[in-house]
């Protein structure tokens, strides 16, 4: 198993994918935390037609802010957790994979090992970088950064854990879709456009309020105990950090467990 590790590891690290990928995710989260810091301390929202000054507590805000990356940024360990799968199959190095070691199950475990190892590197730079920009922003406008309290770092570690497991969602994702490209635009609709809206949508349904609070994108959000979109009144989250914990990991098993009685079943080519 040590050496399926190292030489999951090994393929991952002897690409610039990942660190590039890194990198858009830190600028990009360092951007909307100092951005979402200054209007919620500055700003208005507006609903409908009408503007209305949107009103959080303290504790609200620095979730909010620091938390940003499990809310909005959690589609990069997502898409780095698929690559680890996905590139086999497009620089077609399954095949030597397995006839180094035909373990199947022991391929897989390993892919999810450095999937769970590279998401908490993106987990926790990503919320560091967040983190200084939001409480920088914060300090500026002569607002309280919550850094002294327990609940804020408690709530940044829970993030860290939150995008580890995104990222092994990641690679259950890319055992169930093989083609790279496929898992990418799936990853980004999904993500960026299609659970967004489905959350909305059930919000304002009776009915829908408690379907929205187990998808994955609430459920990760849930994990660290609140995000802006749960803060705002637009959705509600499950009650426990580890009850959104459990969803996440259900998610990647379920997916897991399709992907190798599937795509990993077939006969490499």
């Amino acid at each position: 198993m040590r050496a399926a590790l190292v030489a999951e590891y090994r393929k991952l690290v002897s690409t610039r994918m990942w660190w590039l990928l890194l990198l858009v995710m830190l600028v990009y989260m360092g951007f909307i935390a100092a951005v979402l810091a200054w209007s919620l301390t500055h700003g208005q929202t507006t609903t409908g037609t009408s503007s209305q000054t949107l009103t959080l507590t303290p504790d609200e805000i620095v979730r909010s802010v620091y938390t940003v990356t499990v809310s909005i940024g959690y589609a990069f360990p997502l898409i780095i957790g698929a690559l680890i799968v996905t590139a086999e199959y497009r620089h077609k190095t399954l095949t030597p994979t397995l006839l180094a070691d035909p373990s199947r199950n022991r391929m897989v475990a390993a892919k999810f090992g450095v999937g769970l190892g590279v998401g908490a590197v993106f987990g926790l730079l990503g919320t560091i970088v967040s983190t200084a920009t939001g409480a920088g922003v914060l300090a500026l406008s002569n607002k309280p950064t919550g850094l002294e309290a327990a609940s804020t770092w408690r709530a940044l570690g829970l993030s860290v854990v939150a995008l580890s497991v995104w990222a092994l969602i990641g690679v259950a994702i890319g055992t169930v879709i093989s083609n790279q490209v496929a898992a990418i635009v799936v990853i980004v609709a999904f993500t960026q456009f299609l659970e967004p809206i489905l959350r909305l949508g059930l919000s304002a349904t009776s009915w829908g309020k408690g379907i929205g609070k187990f998808l994955p994108g609430a459920a990760g959000e849930a994990i660290t105990g609140g995000s802006f979109y749960s803060a705002s009144g637009l959705t509600e989250l499950l009650s426990y950090w580890w009850a959104g914990l459990l969803v996440l990991l259900a998610y990647a098993v379920v997916l897991a467990v399709i992907g190798r009685l599937t795509t990993l079943r077939r006969d490499v080519v």
